[in-house]
């Protein structure tokens, strides 16, 4: 929640708000903080990506042990499970620094079992925290319109909710801690599947001779509609294979659901042929590309002669 100080400037619960993780969607998330006039303290691995965060009002950390004492709401948007356990759970971690009674929310994509782990270790120093793995990509974190999807403990999202509700329009407590992260494994599931559906129409249609804008104005109305076929096939179409969401970030989430799938003894076969397609599409150069770039297994595979 929201505390005026004396002098009226918006804190949260009498400290500054935490971003650590400046990436493509982390510098909108911080933006929003921002312009809802929060107090931020930032710290991202490469201190140029903060420069515009810092010229809009935001305080650098040159660390997160440094960040940590000054906020009592701190935000992690990072990218790997490996970073998210060295953020929270390092010697120079913001478990071990943080001030008491701060709430920890990660907005990472990582494994149910690191975000339990990290919420034990929160609790047993008075912290709190909450695993809240987003959906949205970077048009939602632009817009303040991103799906959040959340786990931990009730009190600790009652808390974090208003300010949660600057990054997204759709704001689900699912549960437990990693409650979220599994919530999130739903989610990058269905868009493996229809990301591959979505290429091979756009192929299927190519081989056919029809004109794939016209195809995108037919299907995009109909059952097939996706937020995927709204937004990123008309970025394969313009050739527009820029990052809204890393192809490398979405192999990460993928094997974190294949894994998952597994433990439970699961079987879907769909989940791994997309695990195995975005692999494939990572080791031919393209891990920096949007997941779009799907399209880039597609594009030279042709019926025609």
């Amino acid at each position: 929640m929201s505390t005026p100080t004396p002098s009226g400037q918006k804190t949260f619960e009498g400290g500054a708000v935490g971003f650590i993780g400046l990436g493509v969607m982390g510098r909108s998330l911080a933006g929003h903080l921002l312009t809802a006039d929060y107090p931020v303290v930032v710290y991202t691995r490469t201190r140029a990506t903060a420069e515009s965060a810092v010229a809009a009002g935001a305080q650098w950390a040159a660390t997160p042990a440094e960040l940590a004492p000054r906020c009592k709401l701190i935000f992690t948007m990072v990218g790997f499970p490996a970073d998210v356990e060295e953020v929270f759970l390092g010697p120079k971690g913001l478990v071990n620094s943080a001030a008491p009674g701060a709430l920890l929310v990660d907005l990472t994509t990582s494994t149910p079992s690191l975000a339990k782990k990290i919420t034990a270790a929160a609790s047993a120093r008075g912290l709190a925290a909450l695993d809240a793995p987003v959906t949205g990509g970077d048009v939602g974190a632009k817009n303040g319109k991103l799906s959040i999807m959340v786990g931990g403990d009730a009190a600790a999202f009652a808390r974090a909710e208003p300010v949660l509700s600057l990054f997204g329009s759709t704001i689900v407590y699912h549960g437990p801690a990693g409650s979220g992260q599994h919530a999130k494994m739903c989610n990058q599931i269905m868009i493996a599947c229809s990301m591959i559906g979505m290429c091979e129409a756009l192929a299927y249609a190519r081989d056919a001779g029809l004109d794939a804008q016209n195809m995108l104005k037919s299907t995009s109305g109909g059952a097939a509609a996706s937020w995927s076929l709204q937004n990123l096939a008309p970025r394969i179409l313009n050739g527009n294979f820029a990052p809204g969401f890393y192809v490398k970030h979405f192999c990460k989430d993928l094997a974190i659901a294949l894994s998952s799938a597994k433990e439970m003894q699961l079987d879907l076969p769909g989940l791994g042929l997309g695990e195995k397609l975005y692999r494939d599409l990572a080791a031919s150069g393209h891990a920096d590309d949007g997941t779009q770039a799907l399209w880039k297994l597609y594009e030279g595979k042709t019926a025609k002669a």
